[in-house]
């Protein structure tokens, strides 16, 4: 059994028919990258290869699903991997054979968010259960006569081209998928198959050896997915709601009233509803005709509204809406970068704000997630009831999964030096942006100098926070430099590394780069050998001159 995502949960088991140890059939789950596919051949036992053939077929479809073109459909992609492997198998089949010998059935279906293809050569099957009703997707490629039904009319290397069923649905909550081989069907009849799914692959498997005593007729298959809730973030892109062209002062959309642009793009607005004041932000211009920039946008609705934590402001999608937006609770401040153009911050206020960072890194850990683009404009500040200063994490279209490649979040001033050279984004990197953010916060000066897009920079040694701002101590000049360290093997691996030190000042050691000198490093050591090295050249002076 295997557990793919959250959405998803997989059962399969096999069975050799009569007392053989090894059958001809084959199977395979996987998740490969947002996709969950699954695959069960049956190897044709009439063919000296079937075994041979189901084994390949379905690495062949994995491995093909693993490089797949991202500009290829799912349903291309499905077409293709079937066609190119059907002619690999004939092919080799008649030039080793003269006839067809690698042959075997195949089922395949693939879920991407709440939809499901699904395709089939052969009588290798696919069962769809919802609400207690077993329906069958797949299409046998059998013999209709009577006495003829397991004559098989299309199989995979059979002949030079083959005929694939193909077939698309949307899938539910608590929907559940039986991929099968004939010699589960042929036993058990579709209402023990319906009564049974729940139980899982082996249930069902075991159940029918059992009912011909532990004697299968044929090797047994089964493959069983369940789909323990729905996606949301397809069911949100699936929505029926439209996106303005524009949008104008007073307007009102869904009882909020717009009342002030807060960028200049004009797609977040300051906007009342009854006697309250809210934050809307809606998707861009540019989502109408581009998709990519579409589902950006309902990412970060949907991160927004299930990231529930007090450093970020609640958000939410209300379900009624006419248009794509989503509504954020209006935190009365500033952002940080406005601030620190007419105020200072204190060492404690500092502390303050690294330890919030941290949390907040540390929870978007727990979804496999980063910030992305940590900076003082992306950081709201203001003052709580005890005159103490609060800070709200904010721009949740920057968040992205921990170690992406291709993603395109972030500041260059902010970004850790690997991040220039295309290294995964990573806690560490985050933990570099924490650090610039820090040190920005305290002098007023970037520590490898501001840097522009496009820009390829060099960085050398910064100088410590304190050379800016004699107020800070040691520690937390420590703390600092070993944040933003140019080496990613002298930086913070893990946020509770830095955590740690940031609540024990007494445990930080001092943070001395590669390039530091032994002088700088350890003053006692340095004079200790120099006073060791005057003695010896004394004495040495004293032979040489007696």
């Amino acid at each position: 059994m295997g557990a793919p995502s959250n959405n998803i949960k997989f059962s399969g088991f096999s069975l050799a028919k009569g007392k053989e140890l090894t059958g001809d059939d084959f199977y395979d789950v996987k998740t490969i990258s947002n996709l969950t596919v699954a695959v069960v051949c049956d190897g044709v036992g009439s063919a000296d290869e079937g075994a041979e053939a189901a084994k390949r077929v379905t690495k062949h479809l994995m491995n093909n699903f693993k490089i797949r073109p991202k500009t290829w459909s799912i349903e291309k992609s499905i077409h293709s991997f079937i066609e190119s492997i059907n002619a690999i198998l004939y092919q080799e089949s008649m030039l080793n054979y003269e006839r067809a010998e690698l042959v075997t059935t195949l089922t395949i279906i693939v879920i991407e968010g709440n939809k499901l293809y699904g395709a089939n050569v052969g009588d290798s099957r696919v069962y769809l259960m919802r609400k207690k009703i077993l329906s069958q997707l797949s299409n046998d490629h059998a013999m209709e006569e009577e006495g003829y039904e397991n004559v098989l009319t299309q199989a995979i290397g059979i002949d030079k081209t083959t005929q694939i069923y193909y077939f698309e649905n949307l899938i539910q909550k608590d929907d559940k998928i039986l991929l099968c081989s004939d010699g589960l069907y042929n036993i058990l009849d579709n209402k023990e198959l319906q009564e049974n799914i729940s139980y899982g692959a082996s249930f069902l498997v075991k159940k029918a050896s059992k009912s011909v005593d532990n004697n299968l007729p044929d090797d047994t298959t089964a493959v069983i997915i369940e789909i323990l809730q729905a996606n949301e973030i397809d069911a949100l892109k699936q929505q029926k709601v439209s996106i303005p062209k524009s949008l104008t002062k007073d307007q009102v959309i869904d009882g909020y009233t717009l009342k002030k642009s807060l960028i200049q793009n004009d797609r977040t607005w300051l906007c009342s509803k009854k006697t309250k004041e809210y934050v809307v932000k809606f998707a861009p211009l540019e989502a109408i005709d581009d998709e990519v920039v579409l589902d950006l946008f309902v990412k970060e609705a949907w991160n927004a509204k299930r990231l529930k934590a007090n450093f970020f402001p609640k958000a939410v999608i209300p379900k009624n809406r006419t248009i794509r937006y989503y509504v954020m609770q209006l935190f009365m401040g500033e952002d940080l970068d406005s601030y620190l153009s007419h105020k200072h911050i204190t060492i404690d206020d500092t502390v303050e704000l690294a330890s919030t960072l941290l949390d907040m890194a540390q929870y978007l850990l727990r979804f496999d997630l980063v910030h992305g683009d940590i900076k003082p404009p992306n950081i709201m500040i203001a003052k709580d009831d005890d005159e103490n200063l609060e800070f709200k994490i904010i721009d949740f279209g920057s968040i992205t999964e921990i170690f992406s490649t291709n993603t395109q979040a972030g500041t260059p001033s902010f970004l850790a030096p690997q991040r220039f050279t295309g290294e995964a984004i990573s806690e560490t990197s985050e933990i570099f942006s924490i650090g610039v953010t820090l040190y920005l916060s305290l002098t007023g000066k970037y520590p490898y100098g501001e840097i522009e897009p496009f820009q390829t920079p060099s960085f050398k040694e910064a100088k410590k926070p304190s050379f800016y701002n004699s107020n800070i101590p040691d520690w937390l000049d420590s703390i600092i430099l070993r944040a933003i360290a140019i080496d990613k093997e002298q930086r913070y691996k893990h946020y509770s590394e830095m955590h740690y030190e940031l609540n024990r000042p007494t445990k930080v050691k001092p943070f001395f780069s590669q390039s530091s000198t032994l002088i700088e490093r350890s003053p006692h050591i340095f004079y200790k050998r120099a006073f060791i090295f005057m003695v010896i050249l004394n004495i040495a002076t004293l032979i040489y001159l007696s």
